[in-house]
């Protein structure tokens, strides 16, 4: 079977930005910092979009005796990234830019890797998720930096109030993840 792009490109006649690309914006802040500031945020984007789907996936497959809270968790934590995603990518366009927001653009950015698709024990999912935070939390702490040096006060904010969002739930999976919590099966009682 011949495979069929998924890339549907429409007239050129209708792009008003190109992707990968920075123009002039209202905020008064210099095109080269915009772009480095653009490309900081689109790395979040991509970590944002990798760590929401991973986080959904477990909260859709998630099992065991504490299943309910974690399941209340999960879902709350994907609601949060999904919410700074939005606020990202907003900057990113009132920065000029075009926010990352399709697979190609999403791996070209990605700090994080895409967890295969198998379902796996809760134990070891939320491991992954603790890491994905994790990361994504150093990447948010060196971005915050590079707005603050490039003169973006407000980016620098919203990136900050965020950073308190992922530190917090990377507090909780910590939390889940401790030694006397998330019962273990031994693999003879199942």
């Amino acid at each position: 079977m011949a495979s069929t792009p998924h890339l549907r490109k429409p007239d050129a006649e209708h792009v008003r930005r190109e992707w990968n690309t920075v123009g002039e914006n209202d905020l008064r802040i210099e095109r080269a910092a915009a772009e480095r500031i653009v490309e900081a945020l689109n790395a979040e984007l991509s970590g944002l979009y990798i760590l929401f789907n991973q986080v959904r996936k477990h909260y859709w497959l998630v099992e065991g005796a504490e299943s309910n809270d974690v399941r209340t968790f999960l879902q709350d934590a994907a609601d949060r990234l999904s919410e700074m995603t939005d606020d990202f990518a907003i900057r990113v366009h009132a920065l000029g830019g075009v926010p990352v927001c399709g697979p190609m653009g999403i791996r070209q950015h990605a700090p994080i890797y895409i967890e295969t698709p198998h379902h796996y024990d809760v134990r070891s999912s939320l491991e992954r998720d603790l890491d994905g935070y994790a990361t994504l939390v150093v990447q948010v702490r060196e971005h915050i930096e590079l707005a603050e040096r490039l003169g973006d006060e407000a980016t620098s904010e919203l990136l900050r109030e965020h950073l308190e969002t992922l530190e917090a739930d990377a507090h909780t999976l910590d939390k889940y993840l401790a030694n006397d919590s998330l019962v273990r099966r031994d693999p003879a009682d199942r």
